[in-house]
């Protein structure tokens, strides 16, 4: 079985989130995936086989399945990109349905996925309160243009929007504690984000809930924040979030909304081979 290493929003031969990818005739059984993906020790390791048209896929942490992963399908993408040529891969999840495409540019192989449908609400106060808490932030730390938001493009993530940089950049909090919250809530980040401009995010994710401290890109996140700025008011068009800065693994995402609450949100991004 052979196991690539791809790292997805990458800035060209450095950052970007690596992935383990799995491309076989069929899945594994389930314990074998979860070992494997203990083994490879990536935040996620993806699991795809043939499935009539498309491709049947599985996404696993360390520590858990994930029903999405947007840094890994872009990994995926290009794996199969460089395998059976550009163009577009319909994709069987576990939870839904989405495609990503893949060409070939000047500097390597990227990819665009089109994430499951999005939705938010205002993240419960006792959740809030508890969150603060464990990141030993304040309510005065946040941003009151974004409140606090649960978002979701085929994962649920935590959302808080801090008023400044430093503040960003000082990223702790209780492992165990935010974990166990994670689990609880079926949440699969924390995304703190900042907002330089209007077009672009400073972005980190905690990833307690799948045995990883911090993210150093994440999709599927940036698809819900797509999704989330869409229901608060965003219309169509495009962002950018930069992410893993401070944690050494610099990345980009690209992220295009269609300004129409619950659509899919394009996630974009570039890849380098381990």
């Amino acid at each position: 079985m052979q196991i690539e290493r791809i790292a997805a929003f990458a800035l060209g031969d450095q950052g970007g989130n690596p992935a383990g990818v799995v491309i076989g005739a069929a899945l594994p059984s389930r314990a074998d995936m979860q070992r494997i993906a203990r083994e490879v020790g990536y935040s996620e390791t993806a699991f795809a086989a043939r499935d009539g048209d498309g491709w049947q896929v599985r996404y696993f942490a360390p520590d858990a399945e994930v029903p999405f992963c947007g840094h890994a399908t872009i990994a995926l993408g290009c794996a199969l990109g460089q395998r059976f040529g550009a163009g577009r891969y319909d994709l069987h999840l576990s939870q839904a349905q989405i495609s990503v495409e893949a060409e070939q540019g000047a500097q390597g192989w990227q990819a665009v996925l089109t994430s499951p449908p999005t939705w938010s609400r205002a993240m419960p106060a006792d959740m809030q309160d508890a969150l603060l808490a464990h990141f030993g932030l304040t309510e005065a730390d946040l941003d009151p243009s974004l409140p606090p938001h649960l978002a979701h493009g085929g994962a649920t993530h935590g959302v808080f929007a801090l008023r400044s940089r430093a503040t960003l950049a000082a990223m702790a909090y209780d492992f165990d504690a935010v974990r166990a919250l994670m689990l609880a809530a079926d949440l699969t980040t924390i995304s703190l984000i900042w907002r330089e401009s209007a077009d672009v995010f400073v972005c980190r994710n905690a990833f307690a809930v799948g045995g990883v401290v911090e993210d150093p890109a994440t999709g599927a996140a940036a698809a819900a924040l797509g999704g989330l700025l869409v229901d608060l008011g965003r219309g169509p068009g495009r962002f950018a979030i930069r992410q893993g800065e401070d944690m050494g693994a610099p990345s980009l995402i690209h992220v295009t909304v269609t300004g129409q609450s619950g659509d899919g949100v394009r996630v974009a991004g570039a890849a380098r081979v381990l």
